[in-house]
């Protein structure tokens, strides 16, 4: 392996350049970071992390309540930042790692950690975790870190992973739309198209037009894994993953489950019991449907549910949504796909290793369960506020500053205090009901873990590019089923017998750590 040149950095740079990088950011680092806090906050290491996908809110400055509550804990003064309004996250971080300026610890996305770990830009964690984060290193289970190693040519530790050891997501319905309907819950996939069936042509919306969606997915084919997941095609929001077909580990892609699937979301499509603009939903057209009463099955994350509820009972305030438990398929094996292990976390570049100690400081923070209630709640008044003697969380606010948090470990037991603490009492069984039915359907594929290096040199193999295009097409009806075998044909022959063939190398490999 070797390090970024300085003619690679400059190369990648200048074909990037424009792309925006870190909110507020100069040279790498936020207004609110290193630059101003270093003299006022002189006995702290000030360390940079950058994470994407805040949510609402501004990034924190040196002073704010959260930030000094951390740096009293530990010795460290964290400086938040993110990709800017609008900028896109792997771009930003190409960016970063072209220019050679990089944060001290990073979450990396869309392969970011495999670019880093074969140029030598990560930095090794087997003997700096046990010495400097404790209790990441004890809280995150043994076969986790096997994976990690898998990851690496050298079988060193270059990241932290997530743990999540239920399932994150899971099919939904409207349950007060069934009740309405006198409808039970369907069991099988004659049962669910009957369902659907019922809520295109029954009005349960109760607003007299008829303009029940009955499920719905996003562009590119996304979040509508419960379609596929039926058949045991191992899907993660519409992407295919790889899974044991046949006795050996294959790409769910050129399946004949797949096959099968799409098969079947297109007789929905032709029904119109599949949303006829699935394949143009953004996310957030995608999510108004559903907030505006008109979706009645889809896939998602039951934890994210709260908004979506509020929005939903302006218009329904008796709505209940349910977990779906997947339809029965004669001839097939459904599960919801769960990945708990292996997935990249945490990150800390070579060249911030100088600040390695109080980067790992600060993760263990969040690690630390003395610190459990603190990472939960935050700062009162602006993250939390206190009612009859129990915490709650307040609502995101765009004025509100964001709480660093770098915990992503999740169990049951951590899931159901979530729900406690996030949800309205009314609604706490009702989420925990939905985690509890995927759950009982969920199971952990074999590609769980799998690093983005197996897809080196096959960027379109990688997004899914040519699976999408099918898929589309076929679905919508512009293509016969009969073009899926040619698509099997061509993924193989663009490169998927050698990713194939890669992917099988890493999953002996990580049988092999874990005899």
């Amino acid at each position: 392996m070797k390090a970024w040149t300085k003619s690679v950095r400059l190369a990648l740079a200048a074909a990037l350049a424009g792309t925006a990088l870190l909110a507020g950011c100069s040279g790498g680092k936020s207004e609110s970071g290193a630059s101003g806090a270093e003299g006022v906050n002189s006995k702290y290491t000030v360390v940079d992390v950058y994470k994407t996908h805040l949510g609402k809110g501004k990034l924190p400055k040196s002073d704010d309540a959260h930030v000094q509550y951390v740096a009293e804990k530990t010795g460290v003064l964290y400086n938040l930042v993110t990709t800017s309004s609008g900028g896109d996250p792997v771009e930003s971080m190409n960016v970063m790692i072209a220019s050679g300026d990089l944060p001290d610890i990073l979450r990396p996305v869309g392969g970011v950690e495999q670019t880093l770990i074969s140029q030598g830009g990560a930095l090794a964690l087997d003997d700096l975790l046990p010495k400097y984060a404790p209790h990441v290193w004890e809280r995150i289970p043994q076969e986790a870190w096997d994976i990690v190693r898998a990851a690496s040519e050298d079988g060193k530790i270059y990241y932290v992973p997530k743990i999540y050891m239920i399932p994150e997501r899971a099919p939904m319905i409207r349950q007060d739309w069934l009740d309405k309907l006198g409808l039970e819950m369907p069991q099988t996939q004659e049962d669910y198209v009957n369902v659907l069936t019922a809520f295109l042509n029954e009005d349960p919306n109760g607003n007299g037009t008829k303009d029940e969606l009955p499920t719905t997915g996003r562009e590119f084919g996304t979040w509508m894994d419960h379609l596929f997941g039926m058949y045991g095609v191992a899907m993660w929001e519409g992407k295919p993953e790889w899974d044991i077909y046949d006795g050996k580990l294959q790409y769910a892609g050129v399946t004949p489950n797949m096959k099968a699937a799409v098969q079947f979301a297109r007789e929905l499509y032709e029904q119109k019991l599949l949303d006829s603009e699935t394949f143009l939903n953004k996310g957030e057209i995608w999510t108004a449907k559903i907030n505006n009463n008109l979706v009645g099955s889809w896939y998602h994350l039951p934890a994210n549910l709260k908004d979506k509820i509020a929005a939903i009972q302006t218009l329904a305030p008796d709505v209940q949504i349910a977990g779906m438990p997947m339809p029965k398929v004669e001839g097939y094996e459904g599960f919801v796909t769960q990945k708990s292990v292996g997935e990249p976390e945490w990150l800390i570049p070579k060249v911030s290793e100088d600040k390695a100690e109080a980067s790992l400081k600060l993760l263990d923070f969040f690690y630390d369960p003395a610190n459990a209630e603190f990472v939960r709640f935050g700062i009162e008044g602006v993250q939390h506020e206190v009612v009859n003697g129990k915490k709650q969380l307040l609502p995101a606010d765009d004025n509100k500053p964001i709480g660093l948090g770098m915990l992503n470990y999740n169990t049951k037991e951590t899931m159901d205090e979530r729900i406690e603490q996030t949800f309205p009492e009314d609604q706490v069984q009702m989420i925990k009901d939905i985690f509890e039915t995927a759950t009982a359907d969920a199971r952990r594929i074999a590609g769980d873990g799998m690093p983005a290096s197996v897809y080196e040199g096959y960027p379109d193999i990688q997004s899914h590019k040519l699976f999408q295009e099918y898929l589309s097409k076929i679905v919508i009806g512009e293509w016969p089923i009969e073009k899926f075998d040619e698509f099997v044909d061509r993924w193989n022959k663009s490169g998927g017998e050698e990713v194939t063939k890669r992917a099988q190398a890493w999953y002996d490999k990580v049988k092999s750590y874990q005899k």
